[in-house]
């Protein structure tokens, strides 16, 4: 929020004076003068009657006594108390208490400076600009990604059990993983939380239905996995290279929902989300969704490239993982196509370095 949420000041009310009367206009009034009746006048005619000696008499007599209108010089009052000596720092104008059994020791004169003081006000630093977390983000220079010898559960996703050993072992290399370059990156590491749901299931972020692909939740930092999902592509197809097709399937999601974590440690899903919902139009706002998704894909696929001879990811495991990468249906728009998914997820399984997934950098076409 920006500007005063309070509003103005109000007004002051009208028809009240702001400053209270003093005296009357023009200053104190001069004194009456006191009445001489007949006395004063017999006086006067004595006055003329004298002649040139009388009115001098007189004259005198009235600069004696002085002018009413005349402002007089006022009193003069002394201190009970004068210092017999003044420090030399301290203003005449304002005297100092006498001090007794002063110690001995000379106190060391100190000089006041001449210039005034001026007061510098430090600026405030506002940090990155959403643009500069999403396109110029320190994790792109945190460096490679080193393997971490992950290796496959032995346990098959065939039921509950077996999905969730998956998700477990996952998890466990995933943290193992990531840490050194999170950390490079100036953010702070902390291990997301995973939760599986089958049928629908009510979240922060809104509630969904196992219809859908497993989701994060950065409210609460939660990677939410879809048993029906994994369970039921183990289960579906009977051949073993479906079967490897469903565990690399199983993997990818895992990791590219991991990859959503990294964004939100590093601060690229909040500002992306800030800048979706400032988008201009709908068009911009589905481009925004698609560079955050397809580099959640890019940060997913440096593990499993990091990691593909441990796994393994070799012979029929890397055929299938290559063909689901590739064919990747966006039905709304917001995730990117097969070509651009198969481009952006081959980066990062190629290079192992988060500096190949800047998707922000990206042209238009390569977001498609």
């Amino acid at each position: 929020m920006s500007g005063n949420q309070w509003g103005p000041p109000a007004a002051p009310p009208y028809g009240q004076p702001q400053f209270g009367w003093g005296a009357p206009p023009g200053g104190p009034r001069p004194p009456k003068k006191k009445r001489g009746g007949l006395i004063a006048l017999f006086v006067v005619l004595g006055i003329v009657l004298l002649g040139v000696i009388g009115l001098k008499a007189v004259s005198n007599t009235l600069k004696h006594n002085g002018d009413p209108y005349t402002s007089q010089p006022a009193p003069t009052y002394s201190s009970s108390y004068s210092p017999t000596a003044e420090p030399s720092e301290t203003p005449s104008a304002a005297p100092t208490r006498p001090v007794t059994n002063r110690p001995t020791t000379t106190q060391p004169t100190t000089t006041r400076p001449t210039a005034p003081r001026t007061t510098t006000t430090p600026k405030s630093n506002p940090g990155p600009s959403d643009t500069d977390l999403v396109l110029r983000n320190k994790l792109y220079k945190a460096g490679g990604m080193g393997s971490v010898s992950c290796k496959e559960s032995r346990s098959r996703p065939s039921n509950v059990a077996g999905a969730r050993a998956n998700y477990v072992n996952l998890l466990r290399c995933l943290n193992k993983a990531w840490p050194a370059v999170v950390t490079k990156a100036g953010g702070r590491f902390r291990s997301p939380k995973v939760q599986v749901f089958s049928g629908t299931i009510s979240t922060p972020c809104g509630m969904y239905s196992d219809t859908g692909p497993p989701f994060y939740c950065g409210s609460t930092e939660t990677i939410y996995m879809n048993l029906s999902e994994d369970i039921g592509n183990y289960n579906r197809y009977p051949e073993a290279y479906q079967k490897v097709w469903a565990r690399m399937w199983m993997l990818h999601q895992f990791a590219h929902e991991y990859g959503h974590h990294v964004q939100n440690m590093t601060g690229i899903l909040a500002a992306n989300a800030r800048m979706r919902y400032d988008a201009p139009t709908q068009a911009a706002e589905l481009e925004g969704s698609r560079r955050l998704e397809l580099q959640a894909s890019c940060f997913g696929d440096i593990f499993i490239g990091s990691n593909k001879r441990t796994y393994p990811v070799t012979g029929q495991a890397l055929f299938q993982w290559k063909w689901l990468i590739l064919h990747w249906t966006d039905y709304n728009n917001d995730h990117g196509d097969g070509v651009n998914h198969q481009y952006w997820a081959t980066r990062g399984f190629t290079s192992r370095n988060p500096n190949v997934c800047n998707t922000f950098a990206a042209s238009a076409a390569k977001v498609q």
